[in-house]
């Protein structure tokens, strides 16, 4: 590899393999931990096309070399992993290049950090609403990459739906826009000699030739990040074939993003929350179904542990607040008596009515707490759009508090992020406790009620010689309880080493093969991102679980 990394750098390419900058790239928020053989910088697109034109000419001799396009490195799934060449976006490629208002679209670069973006969005009272929990800490690459959702997917929908165009440079080096094509400009593109032609030709005949098995492959969710969407890359009324509809959520597998175009919504500036504590889970669909009438912007939750932890970690949540100290500490009072008298809800569930007005945000909600109240649940409606904020605070950092506060354990994020019906709720959930309940696990819930997608995250001693069995055995039967609902093994966090295995068992062989050919199609050689997505390996997963020294 030395020979590679020298290579490289007589490119200009700014390279390094210091043991610090190695091990940063080493691990992502999942339970994984894979050191690369170097981290790369490139500073524009012309490096990055120089990078996989060199990297696809020393693959004939270092048969294992490959790229991967790392941005913040918040995923879960262990995406932006590898033992090879990790390419950092978050040095270079960190340039907001504009927001206009007129057209409500802004173009970034993907090394961008979510909330430097939203800053500058905002600014021209402009949102990308499809931001994950995670947003003060994740960059805009990944959640191309991994078609995030959060907590306003409820009401706008995932990332899948503002991407308007793509910069990407593809496995034959050269870099391309790629976006929503009519039916006449496909069939020009088809006719070109070159390699993008190829592609165009290719996959058009692919998706043409497979229709029906494609469509019946297409999960019926409100949310979905498993496998190749090759359901969306064809609108049948029109004709039209937008192959960015394809990029979004491939993890890195097919071409690097160099630069995205997103459209943008004016967000409701007015809000009020509606606060329902549940005292165990039997009522979790009936509160979903009343709830969701009222049309709520969001539609969250977190469980008992997660809450407990906020309450001990009050000045860390307080900070991160960025407010007075006194009278946000004055905020949790509730939530700290509960825990000192032991009368912790077993998840809260916040529902947000946002709109134009402050009046009209109170009224939907107080609409809505009508009816909850009128069923006999524990709930409240906010005073102020200020007070809301705590909860907001916990919810976003519920997974980062679980990582850093819990002794002993750690969080293992392997079956975190399923989804089905919010009307299948009543019937899913008791079978899925029955399950869980047969280990000796604890875990933790937090998630999105309004989709039905939920974050379970076990909380494990993984140095125990049984850890890799539960993780397999367990992932299988949920997956199992899942897709007898017709639901989807993951509805934002994307498959990467974890879930990438059970691809199969979601969508059977046959589509499996079809992404197999979506691979050759764009990355024949294997130079992007290897064994995510197809090609696979439960094994090599399992041996690359970041365990603690003792």
């Amino acid at each position: 590899m030395d020979d590679v990394i020298q290579k490289i750098d007589s490119l200009g390419i700014e390279t390094d393999v210091s043991p610090e900058a190695l091990d940063l790239a080493s691990r992502d928020a999942s339970l994984f931990h894979v050191e690369p053989s170097a981290v790369v910088y490139p500073k524009n697109e012309a490096e990055m096309q120089k990078l996989v034109t060199e990297v696809n000419k020393l693959k004939q001799t270092h048969h294992d070399l490959s790229l991967t396009a790392r941005s913040a490195g918040t995923d879960m799934s262990g995406g932006p992993l590898t033992s090879s060449i990790v390419v950092d976006m978050t040095k270079h490629f960190t340039k907001v290049i504009s927001v206009d208002e007129m057209t409500s679209t802004a173009i970034v670069e993907p090394g961008v950090y979510y909330r430097d973006f939203e800053k500058a969005t905002l600014a021209h009272n402009l949102l990308l609403p499809s931001y994950p929990a995670s947003r003060e800490l994740c960059a805009v690459g990944g959640i191309v990459a991994n078609n995030s959702g959060g907590e306003k997917t409820l009401a706008y929908g995932k990332t899948e739906k503002y991407v308007k165009s793509l910069r990407m440079v593809l496995s034959d080096g050269n870099a391309y826009t790629i976006s929503k094509l009519t039916a006449d400009e496909l069939e020009q593109k088809k006719q070109l000699n070159t390699f993008e032609g190829e592609v165009y030709k290719k996959l058009d005949a692919l998706i043409t030739g497979n229709q029906l098995i494609i469509d019946k492959a297409k999960p019926d969710v409100t949310k979905n990040s498993a496998g190749y969407y090759l359901w969306n890359v064809r609108d049948a009324s029109d004709g039209s074939f937008d192959l960015a509809k394809l990029m979004v959520g491939s993890q890195g597998t097919l071409g690097i993003i160099t630069q995205i175009e997103f459209s943008l919504i004016q967000p409701k500036p007015h809000s009020r929350m509606l606060i329902t504590l549940l005292p165990d889970m039997k009522r979790v669909a009936e509160l979903a179904q009343l709830i969701l009438k009222h049309k709520p912007d969001s539609f969250e939750s977190y469980d008992d542990h997660t809450l407990a932890v906020a309450v001990k970690v009050l000045p860390d949540l307080i900070k991160k607040m960025k407010g007075n100290i006194i009278s946000l500490g004055l905020q949790f009072l509730p939530e700290v008596w509960m825990t000192l008298t032991g009368g912790l809800p077993k998840l809260v569930c916040i529902a947000e009515f946002r709109a134009d007005t402050e009046k009209e945000a109170e009224e939907m909600a107080k609409m809505a707490y009508k009816d909850v109240k009128a069923s006999g649940f524990k709930t409240r409606v906010t005073h102020s759009q200020a007070e809301g904020e705590k909860y907001w605070t916990i919810r976003r950092e519920s997974f980062s508090l679980l990582r850093k506060h819990v002794k002993n354990l750690r969080t293992a994020p392997f079956i975190d992020d399923f989804v089905v019906h919010p009307s299948q709720l009543s019937d899913f959930l008791p079978e899925l406790y029955e399950i869980l309940d047969k280990y000796d696990l604890t875990f933790s819930v937090a998630g999105h009620v309004g989709d039905a997608n939920f974050h379970i995250i076990p909380l494990m001693d993984v140095t125990l010689p049984d850890t890799k069995q539960i993780i397999e055995e367990l992932s299988k039967k949920v997956y199992d309880l899942v897709l007898r609902y017709n639901g989807s093994i993951t509805g934002e966090h994307n498959d990467g080493m974890i879930r990438s295995p059970f691809l199969e068992q979601m969508y059977g062989e046959e589509v499996v093969g079809l992404f197999t050919q979506v691979k050759d199609i764009f990355d024949p050689n294997r130079i992007f991102n290897p064994n995510k997505k197809v090609e696979s390996s439960f094994t090599y997963a399992m041996d690359h679980l970041d365990i603690p020294k003792k």
